[in-house]
């Protein structure tokens, strides 16, 4: 497989020409802005998500000696996840509201309306995929 990609190209070969794009534009002509939350965001920062794995593998390692405490541990760290989560997922959806309440008022373009769909559509598959 790798020798394929190393061939040199046939002179004869089709070429890809490369397409300029026009940025989009609303009704009014403003330039359509691209949200960054179009890339779903991590669920945790870094050092979050290292302090809980953290944490889990000391329960593990503490299982051997002394089995009840582990698994009480397990569930306090399982329920403050939960809650983190619940916390994280009802920020997500406010600052959703927040943004679709700006732009709500009566000079709404379908533009306008199709990107809060979209962050809708990706906040919803980000909470079907858990």
């Amino acid at each position: 497989m790798n020798e394929q990609r190393n061939r040199p190209v046939p002179e004869d070969a089709p070429r890809v020409q490369r397409v300029e794009t026009v940025p989009a534009q609303r009704a009014d002509g403003a330039p359509v802005q691209r949200m960054e939350d179009e890339r779903p965001t991590p669920l945790f920062a870094n050092d979050e998500l290292e302090g809980y794995r953290t944490r889990w593998s000391g329960i593990q390692t503490g299982f051997v000696d002394e089995p009840r405490r582990a698994v009480e541990e397990a569930d306090h760290l399982v329920t403050e996840l939960m809650s983190r989560l619940t916390q994280s997922f009802t920020d997500e959806r406010r600052h959703l509201e927040a943004r679709w309440g700006e732009a709500s008022g009566t000079n709404v373009s379908t533009e306008d309306l199709r990107q809060a769909l979209r962050r809708y559509r990706s906040f919803f598959d980000r909470l079907l995929h858990i």
